[in-house]
């Protein structure tokens, strides 16, 4: 379970009235931003799994709580990582859903 696996989410959990997919990303922030490339499209494989209903299919108790994309960094973003992360954070609002990030200690 990684970023660079597209193919599955790496942890769900609830908290609250919250649905939380989380992606597990241990890559290094590059210069030739592949990083932010595999993130968004790990990002984008999330919002289909959500906006095709797969994930309520799945998981009905996913069903009426706000869905959050959340992602466990191992390394500190650089500056546009930083970037990045701001503008999913604020599309991700616009549509409905919630985003963060954290950096694993």
């Amino acid at each position: 379970m990684s970023v660079e696996n597209r193919m599955i989410i790496d942890f769900i959990s609830e908290k609250e009235d919250n649905f939380i997919l989380t992606i597990s990303d241990h890559l290094e922030w590059d210069e030739e931003n592949e990083h932010i490339f595999l993130l968004q499209e790990k990002i984008n494989d999330y919002l289909i799994a959500i906006e095709s209903g797969q994930l309520n299919k799945k998981y009905p108790n996913s069903i009426g709580k706000k869905v959050i994309i959340s992602v466990a960094l191992k390394y500190e973003p650089d500056e546009n990582g930083v970037l990045f992360l701001s503008k999913v954070k604020d599309t991700l609002s616009n549509s409905g859903y919630g985003f963060s990030y954290y950096i694993l200690e």
